[in-house]
Order: structure tokens, then C-alpha cells, then sequence
């Protein structure tokens, strides 16, 4: 059984072209670099919206500084 799934999209020819050179240059498929790319692309995007999402936590508690994020670690530890 499969494990994939085949995609079919449409790329600028100059994106193709820079695809292409990177996989050869890295010894790898095309296929291998674009999995890899969206990857970092997804990981990039969770980690944007954790941070969106703390901000908005430490805005309500009043944590405003490095100084107040140090001074709740330091209350925790204790």
C-alpha cells in the first residue's frame, strides 16, 4: 500500500528551474526539497501562532518585560 499521495500544481518556470538546480546541488529529488519546504513552512506558521497566542496571554496577565517573565520563573521554582 502507498503511503504518499500524488499532487499535481503549477509552479512560475523560473521557481522549476531554481527546484531543479537545488535538487541536484543537494543530491535529492524535487519531491524531496518541496516535502521539505512545507514542512518548515507548516513549523513556521505553529510557531508564529504559539507566539501570537502567548503575546496575547502575557498582555492579559500584565507581562510586559523580560523582567516579569524572569520574576513568574523565579515564583514557580520556589
Amino acid at each position: 500500500m502507498r503511503t504518499t499521495k500524488v499532487w499535481s500544481f503549477s509552479l512560475p518556470e523560473a521557481m522549476i528551474r531554481e527546484l531543479e538546480r537545488v535538487a541536484k546541488e543537494e543530491n535529492r529529488t524535487k519531491s524531496e526539497v518541496v516535502r521539505e519546504a512545507l514542512r518548515r513552512y507548516i513549523e513556521a506558521r505553529k510557531w508564529k501562532k504559539l507566539q501570537e497566542e502567548m503575546a496575547t496571554r502575557a498582555q492579559q496577565l500584565g507581562i510586559t518585560t523580560e523582567a516579569d517573565v524572569e520574576q513568574l520563573v523565579d515564583e514557580v521554582r520556589v
